[in-house]
């Protein structure tokens, strides 16, 4: 019996067995909820396995190492975030929608998916300054929203100005991650990730930006 593809992961030990298949998965479910309020230099294994009745034998018979464990997460969180992407290319209430529901669908898909995996997403932040590679994946993920946001949304922008228009909306995806990003790092508030009032406020600024582009008849570049 072939293991499930979502633990065929780079540096995790083949589990043959359902059992041990099980025990793997539960180690990342126990991992990434107990991320969401420990950083990773707090995350005990030792606790980390008790949570999930494992011995400490039984964690790096399966991980390397720590760091090992930490990449794996990662690499769950960013074939869920290529898995949201392929699903967006098939979302029918993209095709009949107008600007206004697209940005809320569009920020909806981005905070749902964040939100998901905040606690592995903020460790990783955490350490990109001593590890800047373990961000990178993200970086990827994000400008690959971009990309496929840009043509759903370019289509209901009218026509004329597509390079104005396509740097407008990177930037309003610029916004929008980067308010979404300070608040699971640093929580400054007055709204936290978990607030639905945030997905509203995102999506209209979204909106607003996208909107002054398609009013504006080219006095930005002149005035450069």
């Amino acid at each position: 019996m072939q293991r499930p593809p979502e633990l065929d992961l780079p540096g995790v030990t083949p589990s043959r067995q359902q059992r041990s298949r099980e025990t793997t998965a539960a180690l990342f479910q126990a991992g990434a909820e107990m991320l969401r309020t420990h950083s990773l230099g707090e995350l005990s294994i030792d606790a980390l396995c008790r949570k999930v009745g494992a011995t400490v034998g039984a964690f790096y018979s399966r991980f390397e190492s720590k760091d090992a464990y930490f990449n794996a997460l990662m690499a769950l969180a960013a074939r869920d975030g290529e898995s949201r992407l392929s699903r967006m290319k098939e979302d029918k209430r993209l095709a009949g929608a107008d600007l206004g529901e697209l940005g809320r669908l569009l920020v909806r898909g981005t905070i749902g998916w964040i939100r998901n995996h905040e606690g592995v997403l903020r460790a990783a932040l955490q350490h990109d300054d001593t590890k800047p590679d373990q961000w990178s994946t993200f970086k990827e993920l994000a400008r690959a929203n971009v990309a496929n946001a840009t043509p759903i949304l370019l289509r209901v922008m009218g026509p004329g100005r597509k390079a104005a228009k396509t740097r407008a909306i990177a930037f309003g995806f610029q916004v929008v991650l980067g308010t979404l990003i300070n608040a699971i790092l640093n929580n400054p508030g007055p709204l936290s990730i978990h607030d639905g009032e945030l997905e509203e406020r995102l999506a209209g600024c979204l909106l607003l930006l996208l909107q002054a582009e398609m009013a504006d008849n080219g006095s930005r570049t002149r005035k450069r």
